[in-house]
């Protein structure tokens, strides 16, 4: 079957169109920046660690402490050293009541807003200020 160059080109703008309606469907991750005061930290098995700012309504996972962190929708790796750094860091932080300027959650669980987060959900934590 002969297809004109016309033919040929409606085909392609639709097969574009019907990519572009799937992937538009995919979820995507996400990142939220939030700070406040660190009200939470904590361990749940197996090996997870979790933290809730005040601006947060929930913990949220972002570590462990026996393997490298890799959270669906985000580049970045944690390893077993810099989780048990983190865990100091937001402990003295708690403990101190130093607020955190910013904190950046990365990955495919992370909500719109701070105070949107659902239950056991995990992220990577790419940067933070205090």
């Amino acid at each position: 079957m002969f297809v004109t160059k016309a033919g040929f080109a409606m085909k392609f703008k639709r097969f574009v169109v019907l990519v572009s309606v799937l992937l538009s469907v995919q979820a995507h991750a996400a990142t939220v920046v939030c700070s406040g005061t660190v009200e939470d930290v904590s361990y749940h098995a197996s090996d997870k660690l979790m933290v809730r700012l005040s601006s947060m309504n929930t913990p949220v996972f972002f570590c462990n402490t026996a393997a490298e962190w890799v959270v669906a929708g985000s580049s970045y790796r944690t390893s077993v050293e810099t989780c048990k750094a983190l865990y100091s860091m937001f402990l003295t932080a708690r403990v101190s009541g130093i607020p955190v300027r910013s904190m950046y959650f990365d990955g495919d669980d992370v909500p719109a807003t701070c105070n949107s987060w659902g239950s056991w959900k995990s992220a990577s934590i790419r940067h933070f200020k205090f």
